[in-house]
């Protein structure tokens, strides 16, 4: 009986088990997390997975390619999923995307072995917990949530001499209190790069202020407002339109970013207001692995593109539209910079200095989300998109807090709303409410919308 392999071993033994053009993807997830209900602790563990990548690519000039994945493969096993990847990819149509593999460099700490976390790593959210789970006993509310705290340690080797390695902790923490009737919730969440970043108090403040302010009912009914998006909120929507940035769905004019007449909208202004859109791997606090690691080709990926070196973009500068995701294939057709995918997003107004506080300030009336939730796409070509609000909606009159109001589902279009941007606040790391299960490295400003559509009203708490 063979011994479990590293995660290198195993890199190296399916590309020495290779017959052709090969890249190999190992990844080794460690994961930490603990669960809350009603101001107690409820479950804690600790897992770890692993999964490794075989793409083969085969017939030269006419190259295809196929991809299999399998978790915890041992050593036994490498084989045969090279074998099954080689017999796919011979039966694979040509690759549209197809490109020489990127050439070959090594990272200066290939051979360091997997990051790892502990249930350890969380004792310090367990203290915070604790403290909240007492001021919410003390105002007759419960408390409800979630803490992980994950480090992934990817290896990508190819045929022609990549041997790339990158480590990414992430820690993700959300709070819930509801009034002990339920008729009254709020919420609030963060990421941090790691678990020490994950302020319990700083949440636990935010949620019992919504709380208070829920204490007060209003009827509103449906219709368009003013309305501010607090940093969750925009993270939910700017993701959304990230995702639908591929070049070439725009090149072919099924997107927002389209021409009406053929093209792209590259160079257009979508907003009068100087909002910058981008990612950067090196971004400090937001660090993400800085080249490219694709399992599959889609059409906003490509295998031949691994091992690709990723810079800092700008989608969006000062309002206009900079650059789309792009693929070597896509960019090619396009016309334009090759602009992989980089897995985190800011979006920032020029000199924007004002809290979200100074905005509900600078308001005379209008509403003030929480968050979103159930969030689905209409309209690809508006990018119009249907979803609700949660744990609480409240009306701002005068430039204060009024009181609560019922929740709503709302039909916007992300990329439409730039042109209604009426405030915006300094950009803070924060955690889409919806979308942070998939997408976590974010900063953003709250922003404030004129006439926001409140398409319904909506019994969702």
């Amino acid at each position: 009986m063979s011994g479990p392999l590293t995660p290198q071993e195993s890199v190296e033994r399916a590309l020495a088990a290779a017959s052709e053009d090969c890249v190999v993807i190992a990844s080794t997830t460690h994961t930490a997390n603990l669960r809350w209900a009603n101001n107690t602790l409820t479950t804690n563990g600790v897992t770890r997975s692993t999964e490794l990548t075989v793409i083969t690519i085969v017939g030269g000039a006419e190259a295809r390619a196929a991809s299999v994945s399998r978790n915890g493969v041992t050593a036994d096993e490498i084989g045969e999923l090279v074998e099954l990847s080689l017999a796919e990819a011979a039966g694979s149509p040509t690759a549209d995307d197809a490109a020489p593999l990127v050439d070959g460099r090594t990272s200066g700490d290939w051979d360091e072995a997997p990051a790892e976390t502990s249930i350890a790593a969380l004792e310090t959210v367990a203290h915070g917990l604790a403290e909240s789970f007492e001021i919410a006993r003390g105002r007759g509310e419960g408390r409800y949530g979630y803490a992980e705290h994950a480090v992934t340690t990817t290896y990508v080797g190819s045929s022609r001499g990549l041997r790339l390695r990158d480590v990414q902790g992430d820690g993700r923490l959300e709070l819930t209190g509801r009034s002990d009737d339920g008729s009254r919730s709020g919420w609030a969440g963060l990421r941090a790069a790691t678990a020490e970043g994950m302020d319990v108090a700083s949440l636990e403040r935010e949620v019992a202020r919504r709380l208070d302010w829920s204490t007060r009912r209003l009827d509103l009914p449906a219709g368009r407002y003013d309305t501010i998006l607090p940093p969750s909120a925009v993270a939910d929507l700017m993701v959304d339109a990230y995702w639908s940035m591929g070049a070439l769905d725009a090149h072919e004019g099924s997107t927002v970013y389209s021409r009406p007449h053929g093209g792209t909208r590259v160079g257009e202004s979508l907003t009068d207001v100087p909002l910058t859109m981008r990612s950067d791997p090196a971004l400090a606090g937001l660090e993400c692995t800085p080249f490219v690691v694709a399992g599959a080709s889609s059409r906003l990926s490509s295998v031949f593109d691994n091992g690709l070196p990723l810079e800092s973009t700008e989608w969006i500068s000062e309002g206009r539209l900079n650059g789309l995701l792009q693929t070597r294939h896509s960019a090619d057709i396009t016309g334009l910079p090759i602009t992989p995918f980089i897995d985190n997003l800011v979006v920032e107004g020029r000199a924007a200095t004002e809290s979200i506080d100074d905005i509900i300030a600078s308001t005379d009336r209008g509403l003030l989300l929480t968050c979103l939730w159930y969030i689905r796409e209409v309209d690809p070509q508006t990018l119009l998109l249907t979803g609700l609000t949660r744990d609480g909606v409240f009306l701002i009159e005068g430039g204060e807090v009024a009181g609560a109001v019922t929740n709503y589902r709302f039909n916007e279009s992300p990329v439409d709303m730039l042109r209604r941007i009426t405030a915006v606040g300094r950009s803070e790391d924060t955690l889409a409410r919806e979308l942070g299960d998939y997408f976590t490295h974010t900063r953003m400003p709250a922003l404030r919308i004129a006439e926001f559509n409140m398409s319904s009203v909506s019994q969702a708490s």
